[in-house]
C-alpha cells in the first residue's frame, strides 16, 4: 500500500498527528458539496475542522476502517476514508468496501494525487476482502467523476433529491381539491 509516485507523494496509512490536516481537508469537502447544492448538502457546521479530526482520529483503529494520507514532504496534501460493510438491504447490495471520502488540497489537484489515492485506497480494500468497492459523488463534480471513471468505476445508481414544501404531501395530496 505505501508507495511513492511520479508526483512525489507517498501514499501512507493516517496516523493521530495526520488528524488536523486531515480535519481540515474534511471541512473543505464539507464547503465543496454544500457549494455544489445547498439544499442537498449541509453546511459545515462550527468548528467543522475539529469534529472532522475528531471523528475520523476515533476511526483509526477500527479494523474494518482505512483511512490513507497523501503526504508531500510532512505535509498532508489529501486522504481517503473507506471501510469495509456486510450486505446493505436499504441499497439491495452485498458486502462492499465503501469509498466514503477523497479529498485533495486543491493546490495539489491535477497532478495525479486522487488516482494515487484510489488506487491505494481499491488495494488496501482488496487486501481486507472487499469484493467490490462503490462510492457516491456530487451530480455536479464532474472532474470526481473522471478520476472515477479512470480508476474503472461503473454508474450503478442514481440519487433523486427533491424539496418538499412545507405542508405539502406526497403528489396524491397535489390531486383536485387538495391544493
Amino acid at each position: 500500500m505505501p508507495g511513492s509516485g511520479p508526483a512525489g507523494v507517498t501514499i501512507r496509512p493516517a496516523v493521530t498527528t495526520d488528524m488536523t490536516a486531515i480535519g481540515r481537508l474534511g471541512a473543505l469537502l464539507i464547503r465543496e458539496h454544500h457549494d455544489f447544492d445547498p439544499q442537498r448538502f449541509f453546511a459545515a457546521p462550527a468548528r467543522a475542522e475539529q469534529l472532522y479530526s475528531s471523528f475520523l482520529a476515533g476511526q483509526l483503529e477500527n479494523a474494518d476502517i482505512v483511512i490513507l494520507a497523501a503526504d508531500r514532504d510532512g505535509e498532508v496534501v489529501g486522504y481517503t476514508y473507506s471501510g469495509v460493510e456486510g450486505p446493505d438491504y436499504m441499497s439491495l447490495r452485498g458486502p462492499a468496501g465503501v469509498l466514503y471520502d477523497i479529498v485533495v488540497d486543491p493546490a495539489h489537484r491535477g497532478q495525479g494525487v486522487g488516482g494515487m489515492l484510489v488506487d491505494a485506497t481499491l488495494a488496501a480494500l482488496k487486501a481486507r476482502g472487499a469484493p467490490r468497492v462503490v462510492l457516491s459523488t456530487a451530480e455536479q463534480n464532474k472532474t470526481a467523476q473522471r478520476l472515477f471513471d479512470r480508476a474503472g468505476f461503473r454508474r450503478t445508481m442514481i440519487e433523486m433529491t427533491r424539496e418538499l414544501e412545507e405542508g405539502e404531501a406526497g403528489s396524491g395530496e397535489r390531486e383536485a381539491g387538495n391544493r
